[in-house]
Formats: C-alpha cells, sequence, structure tokens
C-alpha cells in the first residue's frame, strides 16, 4: 500500500519542477523584457522612435492623423502607379543619413531644408563635437562628405535591420517651388560658379541659338528657359542622372521601395521637424533652426518663373516630375496653361 503513495509524491515533485521551469523560460521571453546587451552594461532600455511613433501615447492625435493620411496616400499612390517593384541596392541608399545612437534615418533631398537638417544630426551624433546650436555649424561643414554616414555604406544584413527597426523620415516640397528654388540657388548666384562652368555652359551651347563666345566660356547667364529645355531633353538624361538639387524625390529616396514612417513637408517645416525630434526624444536636446521667409522660393515666385514657359513645354515638365506631385498628394499648379 505504501508503494502508490511513493509513486504520487514523486509525480508531484516532478510536475513542480515543470512548472517552475516553465515559469522561469516565460519570465525570460517576456516582450518588455530588458536586451541582454542594455542589461549587462546597466544602461536603462528606453523605446525607440519607431516604437514612440506606433505606440502613439506621446504625440497629439491630431498629428499623428495627419502623418497617418501621408503615409497612407503615399502608399495608395506606390500600389497604383508603379508597375514593378525591384530589391533596394546600395545606389539607392546614398541620400539616406544614418544615426546609430537615436535609431533615425533620415533621406535628404536638396531644396528642402536639407542643411539644416544635416545640421541637427551633426549635434545628435556628435560630429559637431561642443557645438551644440546647429546654426553655428557652417553651411559647407554640413555638406562635406564622411562627416554623417549614409545606409549605402553598411552590409546587406545591417542595412536590412535598421530599415526594419529605425525611424524613416524624409522631407518634401511642392516639386515646382522646389525646382524654381534650385535654378534660383545655382544659377542666379554669382558664387556658383562651378555649377555655372558644369551645366550652364552645356545649357548655354546646347539651348540658345547663336550663343556668345563669352557665355559658351562662363555659363552664368542661363535662363529658366533654357533650364527647362535642359531638363526635358531626353539626351540629358541619356548621358548621366539628374545633379541631386533638381532630381525627382522619388529618384533620390525610393519611397515605393522604402516605408518611409514621417513624410515631413516644407510647407509645414517646423511643425513637422518637432514631431521627428519629439519621437526621437530629443526635443529638449537641440532645436530646428527657424529658416529665413525673405528668400524662399514661394508659389507666387514661382508662377513669375512659368510665365515664359510655353504650355507644351509646362507639360512635358510636368510629365518629368508627375510621380513627386502624385506620391506626395500636390496638387497641379493652377498657374500652369496645359490643362
Amino acid at each position: 500500500m505504501r508503494k502508490p503513495k511513493v509513486t504520487r509524491m514523486g509525480f508531484a515533485l516532478c510536475l513542480g519542477c515543470f512548472i517552475m521551469v516553465i515559469l522561469f523560460f516565460n519570465s525570460s521571453l517576456k516582450p518588455g523584457s530588458e536586451p541582454l546587451s542594455e542589461r549587462s552594461s546597466g544602461h536603462k532600455s528606453r523605446r525607440s522612435p519607431l516604437q514612440t511613433l506606433y505606440d502613439g501615447d506621446q504625440v497629439e492625435s491630431g498629428v499623428q492623423a495627419i502623418h497617418q493620411g501621408r503615409r497612407e496616400v503615399l502608399e495608395e499612390a506606390c500600389r497604383s502607379y508603379t508597375r514593378k517593384r525591384r530589391v533596394l541596392i546600395p545606389e539607392d541608399l546614398k541620400h539616406v543619413i544614418v544615426d546609430d545612437q537615436h535609431g533615425l534615418l533620415y533621406c535628404y533631398v536638396p531644396k528642402v531644408a536639407c542643411t539644416n537638417w544635416k545640421r541637427v544630426l551633426m549635434v545628435l551624433t556628435g560630429v559637431s563635437g561642443s557645438l551644440r546650436d546647429p546654426l553655428s555649424i557652417p553651411a559647407n561643414e554640413a555638406h562635406v562628405s564622411g562627416n554623417l554616414r549614409t545606409l549605402s555604406e553598411y552590409s546587406t544584413s545591417q542595412i536590412n535591420q535598421r530599415l526594419r527597426s529605425y525611424l524613416k523620415f524624409v522631407f518634401v516640397r511642392e516639386p515646382f517651388e522646389r525646382l524654381v528654388s534650385a535654378y534660383r540657388n545655382k544659377f542666379t548666384r554669382s558664387y556658383n560658379t562651378a555649377f555655372h562652368k558644369r551645366y550652364g555652359t552645356k545649357i548655354v551651347r546646347r539651348h540658345r541659338s547663336d550663343p556668345q563666345p563669352e557665355a559658351m566660356e562662363r555659363g552664368n547667364d542661363v535662363s529658366f528657359e533654357e533650364f527647362v529645355y535642359y531638363l526635358v531633353d531626353p539626351a540629358t538624361l541619356r548621358e548621366e542622372p539628374f545633379n541631386e538639387h533638381w532630381e525627382r524625390v522619388h529618384s533620390l529616396c525610393h519611397p515605393c521601395l522604402i516605408h518611409y514612417d514621417v513624410v515631413g513637408k516644407y510647407e509645414t517645416l517646423e511643425q513637422d521637424s518637432q514631431y521627428v525630434l519629439r519621437l526621437a526624444g530629443v526635443e529638449n536636446q537641440v532645436s530646428f533652426p527657424s529658416s529665413s521667409k525673405s528668400t524662399r522660393t514661394t508659389g507666387d515666385m514661382a508662377a513669375q518663373f512659368f510665365n515664359n514657359i510655353s504650355p507644351f513645354y509646362q507639360k512635358k515638365l510636368y510629365n518629368l516630375y508627375r510621380m513627386d506631385f502624385l506620391l506626395f498628394n500636390y496638387s497641379i499648379p493652377a498657374y500652369l496653361k496645359f490643362r
């Protein structure tokens, strides 16, 4: 009669040990548990910008709704207007700046406040040294190659890991305002001799009837009309890619291949920049610089530049930049005459 009792006691002991083992492993695998690397280093874990975005309890619901709407418009446009999806290659990622310390990926677009965003990232990554005010960093220093790492410099596995877990953001602008801004900056400023030589001389030779020898030599008096002729000329893109200052955003940042979590807009620059800094948890460490509105290229200014462009070339130019209008929900400008 004693044997069954001993057996029952042994079974109960084994069952209890088994339950303890399950509880131990369950607690070890709990989602909220601290990563091993952080426990061993003694640092308190913090939520990533991506977690903050999708948890949604740190940001006003109205702001969240605006950015959710932009993501949905972009995703729908990608489904509607892109036929073939391809695999990203390192060449596609040369404009994506990496901040490993804060889990950020920023695709910079020239003429959309990229100088100031590079300054901010130099402060956040420590590249700026003791300089904590972004505006104290010279503009030319912000564009020095190598100051900030780009995603193209990482291995395939490192790229994939960052694309999955980092907050990805891009800032865009009304396409023709950006184009006019690029023209004004690169072709009407006397100090931009490198652009005059590199592009201006070519434009004058190809798209000006009976050019003067001095204009062909210096290339410093290109008209906006000649610039448009250059852009829509099929030979231009056959020879080489567009310069980044007038390249289309979808060709620089590949928004149908990279799922951007935040699509900021130049029209709401300060608000959207503050939103990104708040998601990253650094709004008390650095402020996005306020921009000067006195020299900013506006819609009215763009309309003046398009006055001398015929409807035929307006249409060709719109077709060239059409995807940027569609992907980022910009309407066809009212001043265009081809409709």
